[in-house]
């Protein structure tokens, strides 16, 4: 199968409200042909409303929504080029494998023949060739998933949408998935637009993400982008894991940042002109635990749990309490022991407070 098209999609403005309730601020969004760019956020940030935006399932309250360089914005799902992956599958009991992917097909008419064959071709594509025979309730949840996903894609979208796909599978099984619709996305060039929750998951997929928060872009970049240099405390705080302590900048010079927390000065590098009072990104993977003779933040270990291939600490310290991940050791630290965190400031990054 190969893709025939594969569009941008593009917000200027857009504006959605349910009466007096604002989903959606004023939101101006460009996703190239190709990319693969996750909408990412809490609860209630407005990640869903845009997907649906763009689906057409809903209509936008002011702004434009261009599609393939096409005006879409009143344009229903059924007259616009997306196929959507649903969270909950959406797949018929009562049809074969094949007919669930082919249904998209006999209902725009394609001929019979030609929606068997392309259905086909689309399990193949995810890896269920042979599958098409079966009922739905004989597949696992991943393999049901991949029949979505074949399911969307035998029409030639110029945009995939997928709604918190792998919600319902286990740890394992979402890894699993997720590299197979990476895998799929890539090889055929669509351009996609993913809504989870999972930073993870986000981070694993994306060319690019979205990250939302009140209703609005909090902030734009690829994955390593967002973690390495993030604009916010939010930011911070919702890439991954992180420690926020209080510092004072005292100058910035040269991309670096003199500050100062607990007494002692740290150079961080920085992409901002703060100063005065802001916060210190601490990664947990960067900080490090010695004996309480060591310089460094003094605190006693109120938690330690072995996972493995890595122990996961919280000390209690001065500057707050600190989450530490660091490599298993011999001898690990216990609850109750007397730590001194090491803080690498070259690992640490600023943003505001």
């Amino acid at each position: 199968m190969t893709q025939v098209a594969t569009g941008s999609v593009r917000f200027d403005g857009v504006v959605k409200k349910y009466g007096e309730v604002t989903a959606l601020k004023k939101l101006d969004l460009d996703i190239e042909p190709g990319k693969l760019v996750t909408l990412l956020g809490p609860s209630g940030c407005g990640k869903t409303t845009t997907l649906r935006l763009i689906a057409g399932l809903e209509m936008a309250t002011a702004g434009q929504i261009h599609i393939g360089g096409e005006d879409v914005t009143h344009l229903t799902a059924t007259y616009r080029k997306v196929s959507m992956v649903f969270q909950s599958y959406a797949l018929f009991p009562h049809m074969t494998v094949q007919e669930n992917v082919a249904y998209g097909l006999t209902v725009k008419s394609t001929p019979k023949a030609e929606a068997a064959d392309k259905a086909n071709e689309g399990l193949e594509l995810v890896g269920l060739a042979g599958y098409g025979d079966r009922l739905p309730s004989e597949l696992s949840g991943g393999q049901q998933q991949r029949v979505a996903v074949a399911r969307a894609i035998v029409l030639e979208p110029e945009v995939l949408l997928l709604d918190e796909p792998l919600s319902n599978l286990d740890a394992k099984l979402r890894r699993h998935v997720r590299e197979e619709i990476r895998q799929i996305q890539q090889r055929l060039g669509l351009t996609a637009v993913y809504v989870t929750h999972d930073q993870e998951e986000a981070m694993a997929v994306s060319d690019d993400i979205i990250v939302m928060n009140n209703a609005e872009i909090a902030q734009k970049g690829t994955p390593a982008d967002l973690y390495e240099a993030p604009s916010s405390a939010f930011i911070a705080d919702f890439i991954g894991d992180a420690n926020l302590a209080d510092c004072d900048v005292k100058s910035v010079s040269d991309g670096m940042a003199l500050v100062a927390m607990n007494g002692q000065t740290y150079s961080v590098p920085t992409r901002n002109s703060l100063s005065g009072a802001a916060q210190l990104v601490l990664r947990p993977h960067s900080l490090g635990l010695a004996p309480p003779d060591t310089p460094g933040v003094k605190g006693t270990v109120s938690y330690a749990a072995y996972l493995g291939k890595e122990m996961q600490y919280t000390v209690d310290t001065e500057i707050g309490p600190l989450f530490v991940i660091s490599p298993v050791q011999a001898k690990p630290f216990r609850q109750g022991d007397a730590v001194c965190v090491k803080i690498d400031p070259t690992q640490a990054r600023l943003v505001a407070s």
